[in-house]
């Protein structure tokens, strides 16, 4: 029986999953910055957030799939690690956003998987051909331009969104490798998330209790309260928690049963473009010249990255 045509449709179902995450994901700095506007303090909105997935975890867990919530002691440490990354990104893109808007802030996250080939080749020897090396250059140019970097003006009026920028690229590769690492230990994605995001959470509320000099200005342990009765606002809050974050990880999740990991990634990587566009036409956020050429780059770099892993992945001889 010739079975072509279901297993199409279903590949195609599949492809569409995967768009849905990616849009349910660009909508992640949207609220972000809506929530901002109304000034909710960066880091205490990233700390809501994180504790809002983790409490969303846990019940999910407890109801469908116990045995989950528990994780061998052995990698107790790591997740600390693990954790403490994830709330140093949340952190800083959450800045990232409130100080150069949702287009920019998202766009300058993406440069990490070119960042990420750097660092799986020092940590792991990963190979770093002439295709990563290529993407490597077009991200970090591609940073240069959507960043500002080039022009002294902006390092004089936005210094701090500069390298809180380039920060939460670097940040999301590091976090990235964490995950290459929780994966090869073997454990759930989803205790992985439940477990990070945890202890995100504690670490984030540390921080916004001893305050340092540099971030104090994002948050504190005063504003944990900020929105009050604002249900409104607690209701974003909720959304952006329980939509972008839970939703659009489990429906990539969900592609990723049926898609070769390199087609769901490609299909991430639409994000910038997708909350460039919400950007625009929800909070009126336009790109100049400059941001979107180095946009166009850090896109280019990483699709080129998706090619390469794919023609690596066909090259591999299949064990059977």
């Amino acid at each position: 029986m010739d079975t072509t045509v279901p297993a199409t449709r279903q590949a195609s179902g599949y492809v569409l999953v995967a768009f849905i995450a990616t849009v349910f994901w660009s909508t992640t700095a949207i609220f972000i910055r809506h929530l901002t506007e109304q000034q909710l303090p960066p880091l205490v909105l990233a700390f809501w957030r994180d504790l809002l997935v983790t409490l969303a975890m846990v019940a999910a867990l407890a109801i469908v799939q116990p045995k989950l919530l528990r994780v061998p002691g052995r990698h107790i440490p790591f997740f600390v690690l693990y954790g403490f990354v994830l709330m140093a990104f949340n952190g800083t893109w959450t800045v990232s956003v409130d100080l150069n808007g949702a287009a920019v802030s998202t766009v300058l996250a993406y440069s990490s998987p070119a960042i990420t080939a750097i660092l799986a080749w020092l940590l792991w020897r990963e190979s770093l051909g002439w295709v990563k090396i290529a993407s490597v250059l077009l991200s970090l140019g591609g940073c240069v331009l959507v960043s500002g970097a080039y022009d002294l003006t902006v390092w004089q009026l936005n210094s701090a969104g500069v390298i809180v920028g380039v920060a939460s690229g670097v940040l999301f590769a590091v976090y990235n490798i964490c995950g290459k690492e929780s994966a090869r230990r073997g454990v759930n994605s989803w205790s992985a998330l439940m477990l990070t995001f945890g202890v995100a959470s504690v670490f984030l509320l540390i921080v916004l209790h001893v305050p340092l000099p540099v971030v104090s200005d994002f948050g504190h342990g005063a504003d944990l309260l900020h929105l009050g009765s604002n249900w409104a606002g607690w209701g974003v809050l909720l959304l952006l928690a329980w939509g972008p974050t839970l939703a659009g990880y489990g429906l990539y999740t969900l592609s990723l049963s049926s898609l070769p990991a390199s087609v769901a990634s490609l299909i991430a990587s639409l994000e910038p473009a997708l909350t460039a566009a919400l950007a625009f036409v929800l909070l009126g956020e336009r790109l100049t010249v400059p941001q979107l050429i180095g946009s166009t780059m850090i896109i280019f770099g990483v699709v080129l990255l998706q090619w390469e892993s794919a023609a690596a992945a066909r090259r591999t001889p299949q064990v059977k």
